[in-house]
């Protein structure tokens, strides 16, 4: 029997170990820890790979989207529509803001659907945070002019979609700005938390350089704003400046695990698969995630386990509308639906083609055996 973790934390480092142990030799005797030479060069590498004018490194994907509602002036008394198939994050950001998050349903893609935005939108209506999932970016032609018929910014969560595009633009540069996550497990993971904003407004970026600093100006040191601790720490910063150097190569084999999970199991009729890779012209997907709905998921999920194949439900398997206890009561019936049905199958660069097949005919194995 095999054993196919769902994430295989120690070949992060295992994959690049000598450049990674340079790194860190190279940081901590120049003793370069906190908004260093790194920092700014991994903010213009990033700023350059999505073609936008700025980058700016910040702690965490959570306090990116924070630091882009708080410079965007959302506040008390606004609305923010958010999609109630994502992390509670996406939710947290817009409710410390002092706005409220208005729950929309997803689609069949598991993204936001643009119908349901459209339902919700009041005089309170500030913005719109699409959330670019499991590398795969939403209707924004849908989206932006439901934007701009109502006058309503843009905040893009692209915390999963790194590289991702929808008719040949880059998540997270379709609104005012987009925010980015480095968790270890992203598609672009640093050894700890990381986050960042990109956006092409000089004002937007100029308030997140305060905000994620105590508020202070880094042009004259003056503090002008209540801002928090809030960087992108330098060692972190120079980990994700080699790794982007890799980062087109990551998601080709990304996408060559995808292919072989669509190859292999495209035929089980009690599965429905995310599309393949260059299935669709207008989405070029990076598949940070491997989301699949199938039928009799608990007793699936068992089978492989006891195979050796570890999977997981996204955020445990409720989304945001679920949690009662937070004041929720939204009736979303394809997002409700979904819930009982979703999974993640093993997806990142380190698992072998051979790992791959493994778990398919596992899969193929477990339905072969309820018909």
């Amino acid at each position: 029997m095999k054993n196919i973790p769902f994430f295989n934390y120690p070949s992060l480092f295992e994959q690049r170990k000598d450049e990674y142990l340079n790194i860190v030799q190279d940081v901590l005797s120049r003793g370069a820890y906190i908004m260093q030479q790194d920092l700014i060069d991994f903010e213009n590498d990033l700023a350059k790979y999505l073609g936008v004018k700025h980058a700016i490194g910040v702690a965490d994907g959570t306090m990116a989207l924070l630091t882009s509602l708080m410079a965007a002036g959302i506040g008390k008394g606004d609305e923010v529509i958010v999609p109630s198939h994502t992390f509670i994050a996406s939710a947290a950001a817009i409710h410390h803001s002092g706005a409220s998050p208005i729950l929309a349903d997803c689609q069949e893609d598991h993204l936001i659907s643009p119908g349901s935005v459209a339902k919700l939108i009041t005089s309170k209506t500030k913005a719109i945070m699409p959330v670019q999932l499991n590398g795969r970016v939403a209707n924004m032609d849908a989206i932006n002019k439901i934007a701009v018929e109502h006058n309503l910014i843009i905040i893009e969560d692209s915390c999963q979609a790194l590289g991702a595009k929808y008719k040949d633009q880059f998540a997270g540069t379709f609104g005012l700005a987009g925010t980015f996550s480095f968790f270890p497990a992203k598609t672009l993971g640093c050894f700890g938390d990381g986050g960042a904003v990109v956006t092409n407004n000089d004002e937007i970026a100029a308030k997140i350089k305060m905000i994620r600093d105590h508020g202070r100006d880094p042009t004259d040191g003056k503090v002008k704003v209540f801002g928090f601790n809030s960087r992108l720490d330098n060692l972190q910063a120079a980990v994700l400046g080699l790794k982007l150097r890799y980062y087109d190569e990551d998601i080709d084999r990304r996408r060559q695990i995808a292919t072989l999970y669509h190859f292999h199991l495209s035929d089980i009729d009690q599965i429905l698969l995310p599309p393949a890779p260059d299935s669709e012209i207008d989405h070029f997907d990076v598949f940070q995630n491997y989301e699949i709905e199938v039928q009799d998921r608990d007793k699936l999920r068992r089978f492989l386990s006891k195979a050796g194949v570890g999977t997981i439900l996204q955020w445990g398997g409720y989304a945001i509308h679920q949690y009662s206890e937070l004041g929720f009561d939204s009736n979303l019936r394809y997002t409700e639906e979904m819930t009982k049905k979703f999974m993640l199958l093993p997806l990142h660069v380190m698992l072998s083609d051979e790992d791959v097949v493994y778990i398919c005919q596992k899969i193929n194995e477990f339905y072969n055996s309820i018909k």
